[in-house]
């Protein structure tokens, strides 16, 4: 039998810190301990990178929680590791991370743990000669500068990969505008997820913890809908994590563009997942079945993407796009500044958005910024009843 990569698993049921910390250390004890799964000098400068997508309230579920987040900072300082920043590039460069880490709760927690934010409004160019889409990026500051990054990542549906989890989440170590750019450049999914790939080959994480404890499902990454899954995952391959994360949400990882191109790329693996928990190892299967959730509101359908020929007709009526809810629209212009293209798909008019189709390439990042929660993904009912039943 093949051996693949290993993640911890371990149920956690509330925010609690005191149960977070536990589950937390519980899962870095199952892989060995922080000291075997680092191998660092103690000395080393290490980047714990949240997912701060949106100044949003924790209870959105949008970004990693405060408590996930304090759990790992206190059990590094614990191993050792003193030497240790934090931050992340959100999704508006109009808003600085710190402002985020604040509304989230995150600015308070790493203040109790004397955990400084890094510098991430500046940006720095770096080669990447051996990318296979994307030979050069400009990077945070910080993330040049650290030894390595902690990748403490949000367990979240995404309307452009179908979910965002750890390979992912080093998106926001992009500075500022040019993730807006990146999208506009790789616009479809296949090929956003060939530069995420790149773009971990870079980065090389050394650890990827999860927060799972409440996940958002539905119309994520920000406007979703927070869903109980009660679970904290952690382990050194990103494409595990991810992995697991599609079987228990009963989702093919095979159809999740990061997972694809990260494991052609070598940044790791789906397949032959060890599932470390209390009670033993599981396949991810086995986990999907014991701890997942068949009813998490996710795509799961391919859509048309070349593989269901016998489809082409049906390709029109699989298709989705952002729309606008009027009711909740405020005209305030993120989705405008969000949009990457130089000419806009999305103006507002009489005090409202409204989406020229023609030119949108449906890279959802007017969805992902919307503060409101006024953009949406509308799906054909064919679409709809593709997702949650057929798993095509």
């Amino acid at each position: 039998m093949n051996i693949g990569s290993k993640v911890a698993l371990v149920s956690c049921d509330s925010y609690d810190y005191d149960k977070v910390k536990e589950a937390v250390d519980k899962a870095f004890d199952l892989l060995g301990g922080l000291n075997h799964l680092l191998n660092m000098p103690k000395e080393s400068s290490l980047l714990l990178k949240p997912n701060l997508l949106a100044k949003v309230g924790r209870e959105k579920a949008c970004t990693t929680d405060p408590a996930v987040f304090a759990a790992v900072g206190e059990a590094l300082q614990e191993s050792g590791y003193k030497n240790l920043t934090y931050g992340d590039s959100p999704g508006n460069p109009m808003v600085p991370g710190e402002k985020v880490a604040e509304e989230c709760g995150i600015k308070d927690a790493a203040h109790r743990l004397r955990i400084p934010v890094g510098q991430f409004d500046e940006g720095l160019q770096v080669d990447f000669p051996q990318g296979r889409v994307e030979n050069k990026f400009i990077l945070c500051r910080e993330v040049t500068e650290t030894d390595g990054i902690i990748n403490i990542c949000k367990m979240k549906t995404h309307q452009l990969e179908r979910i965002t989890g750890a390979v992912k989440n080093t998106f926001g170590c992009v500075y500022g505008l040019n993730k807006s750019a990146a999208h506009a450049r790789y616009a479809t999914a296949e090929v956003f997820g060939k530069m995420i790939a790149d773009l971990n080959r870079l980065l090389k994480p050394k650890l990827h913890i999860m927060d799972g404890i409440v996940a958002m499902e539905g119309n994520g990454p920000q406007s979703g809908t927070p869903k109980a899954m009660n679970l904290v995952l952690v382990s050194k391959d990103p494409v595990a994590l991810d992995g697991l994360f599609c079987h228990l949400v009963s989702l093919n990882p095979e159809l999740v563009p990061t997972n694809v191109s990260a494991m052609e790329q070598s940044v790791g693996t789906y397949r032959d997942i060890q599932v470390v928990t209390e009670e033993g190892i599981l396949t991810a299967s086995e986990a999907g079945a014991k701890y997942g959730d068949k009813s998490f509101d996710v795509q799961r359908s391919s859509g048309y993407r070349g593989t269901l020929a016998p489809l082409k007709l049906l390709a029109p009526l699989l298709e989705k796009k952002p729309i606008v809810k009027k009711a909740l629209c405020i005209g305030c212009g993120i989705c405008v500044s969000s949009c990457p293209l130089k000419k806009k798909a999305i103006e507002i008019s009489e005090g409202k958005a409204v989406y020229d189709y023609s030119r949108c390439i449906k890279c959802y990042c007017c969805q992902e910024m919307c503060p409101e929660e006024a953009i949406t993904v509308k799906k054909s009912l064919i679409a709809r009843i593709a997702d949650r039943n057929w798993m095509l």
